[in-house]
């Protein structure tokens, strides 16, 4: 298992805003996950990182045959480089100075055993001696870059047009299994690809092709699998699928189906809490799957003892964690392995390219502007941020009669409703058509207005979101370039920029809390978040019997949720955990179930 030097890790956020982090964090031994859906975007980055570290560049012609996976390999290739040059120059500096170095340790966990080892030998600065000696090759020695991942969303598998003739393409170029190929064929060593949105066994099916993710001879996975999931069950199913191609699945990042930055997979009621309680009673079923993979390596003819002995998964969880006492709660209490800390570090320009007018943005961002939108062309809820470029783009765009924008790169292509070949919901002419046929349709005027809205929601994520970075480096100018940004709510309560050495230091809390006191614990505001989303249901339920029951299990469960939330609020709190806020909010909740659950039988019966 690769060894990690933090209990956190930085989740993918967006297209552009961890797009270049390993090469900002992974020098000082801090994993980060980049995501592989745009690489147009990836290939101007690659452009500017060899200019400034004077690599070799040669661009990829976008008609180049197989160019996505090229693209992908050579951004990569690019960023391992880039990593490598900024961690040797860190370990060759020497100790006992205020450089990279001494920030690389004194941001390592309080009580890790190379921490202390450090401070140690601060101790020792006026009295040389053999032992300070060894001490500082040990610490050398033992210093190790941050993982380098990468993170595919399955539900993005679109088969591209031909660039190069009317010829289809054949279903190994699809989105997804060229990004899969330009990773599996990067130079990336320790490394891990993390799978999200779901199950894709065409694309697992397709991976089994590449050595990369199997046991060599001596036992080692140069690039390791990470399921992404926002249940115990969706995590199984996936393990198990895994396991039968000799697939070992290394970690599993349970995320909050709402709170949480990005695309939103809201589950049928399930809490976060209630997900992670059934995890710690059960989490060796997670491990279940060893004697499937070494009977795949039997069926090979490989090398069965290496993968007897593999140790089981790491479980850890993201979404909506904001200081250290829920770090905590999440490490100690329920056992996980590790944390995911996201949109506080869209805060921190040491770590995420966010350009200027954005980052203020966020800055001054209060709960009512982050919100669960429908700008996602892909029907999936999009965590938002109101007043951004894009959306002022967007009306713009609408006030001048002109709605929707001009598709450019089209990896979310998915509606055929106007045409034959697959269009964004996005798009000027998707819109355009749809609008048309709203007007020619019988609707009222109310029920026309509403449809209207239905359209001019979705925005073009799919380009958008990489504008900022580019923004962020001069590669693009704000008024050309409308910005998408998709932060979790708990960005609401970091309200400036950070440095990163401050923001990692609030994370293992050793200076006082960056949020106020009045910050609702993680736990009452995703049981906020659920009530919101529940009572939407309510709101847009059409009748259906087999809506109305899954809506019925949904609301059970997150009764059943709330009920425990309030086993958890009556525990001990860690040192600055606002349990406190938990009952208040499960209290407010329970009543607006009710009230929605009566407005759902007053639809049946209608």
């Amino acid at each position: 298992m690769f060894p990690t030097m933090h209990t956190f890790h930085i989740p993918v956020m967006g297209t552009s805003y961890t797009a270049d982090t390993p090469a900002r964090v992974a020098p000082f031994g801090i994993s980060s996950v980049v995501s592989l859906v745009d690489d147009f975007l990836l290939e101007r980055f690659r452009k500017i990182y060899a200019e400034e570290y004077k690599l070799k560049y040669e661009p990829i012609h976008p008609k180049e045959p197989d160019g996505r996976a090229k693209r992908i390999t050579a951004y990569l290739d690019t960023l391992a480089e880039v990593v490598k040059i900024r961690f040797e120059s860190i370990k060759k500096q020497p100790f006992f100075a205020k450089n990279e170095k001494a920030k690389y340790f004194e941001m390592l966990p309080t009580g890790h055993h190379l921490r202390s080892l450090y401070l140690k030998l601060m101790g020792m600065k006026d009295t040389p001696s053999k032992e300070r000696d060894e001490i500082e090759t040990t610490l050398n020695h033992s210093m190790k870059e941050g993982s380098i991942d990468v993170n595919i969303m399955v539900k993005l598998d679109r088969l591209p047009p031909n660039p190069n003739g009317k010829e289809p393409l054949s279903d190994e170029f699809t989105d997804a299994k060229t990004a899969l190929k330009g990773y599996a064929k990067s130079s990336l060593k320790n490394s891990a690809i993390v799978f999200s949105a779901g199950i894709n066994q065409s694309l697992y099916n397709y991976m089994a092709q590449f050595k990369e993710f199997y046991r060599n001879a001596t036992g080692e996975i140069g690039k390791r699998i990470i399921i992404k999931a926002s249940d115990f069950r969706s995590a199984l199913i996936q393990g198990k699928f895994l396991a039968r191609k000799g697939l070992e699945v290394s970690e599993y990042r349970i995320e909050s189906g709402l709170n949480c930055g990005g695309h939103a997979f809201p589950s049928q009621g399930m809490l976060l809490p209630t997900i992670l309680k059934e995890i710690r009673s059960q989490r060796s079923l997670l491990h279940q799957f060893r004697e499937t993979v070494v009977n795949f390596y039997k069926s090979k003819g490989w090398n069965t003892e290496v993968a007897k002995e593999a140790p089981p998964p790491r479980i850890t969880v993201q979404g909506g964690i904001g200081n250290y006492a829920e770090d905590l709660r999440m490490r100690e209490y329920y056992g996980m392995d590790g944390t995911g800390w996201g949109s506080p570090f869209l805060l921190v320009p040491e770590v995420s390219p966010v350009d200027k007018e954005t980052r203020e943005q966020l800055e001054k961002s209060t709960s009512q502007d982050l919100y669960m939108s429908d700008a996602s062309p892909l029907d999936i809820y999009f965590n938002n941020l109101r007043g951004s470029g894009s959306e002022k783009y967007q009306q713009k765009q609408i006030a001048a009669g002109k709605p929707g924008s001009p598709c450019v790169k089209g990896f979310l292509q998915n509606n055929t409703e106007f045409s034959e070949t697959p269009v964004c919901k996005a798009s000027r002419f998707y819109q355009e058509r749809k609008l048309k046929q709203i007007e020619e349709s019988d609707a009222s005027e109310e029920q026309k207005e509403n449809l209207r809205k239905d359209v001019y929601a979705k925005q073009c994520i799919c380009d958008h979101l990489g504008n900022s970075g580019l923004i962020f480096f001069g590669a693009e100018k704000t008024e050309e370039a409308p910005q998408a940004i998709c932060p979790g709510p708990n960005i609401a309560w970091f309200n400036r920029s950070y440095d990163m050495q401050e923001m990692i230091d609030h994370i293992y809390g050793r200076i006082a809390d960056l949020t106020p006191p009045e910050r609702p614990h993680m736990f009452a505001k995703e049981v906020e978040m659920y009530g919101n989303w529940f009572a939407l249901q309510v709101e847009k339920f059409n009748g259906d019997k087999d809506i109305a029951t899954w809506l019925k299990t949904a609301a059970k469960n997150f009764a059943e949720g709330m009920d425990y939330c309030l086993e958890v609020a009556s525990t001990t709190p860690f040192p600055g955990e606002n349990l406190a806020s938990i009952p208040p909010r499960v209290e407010i909740e329970k009543e607006r179930l009710k009230e929605s659950l009566n407005v759902l039988e007053r639809k049946m019966a209608a």
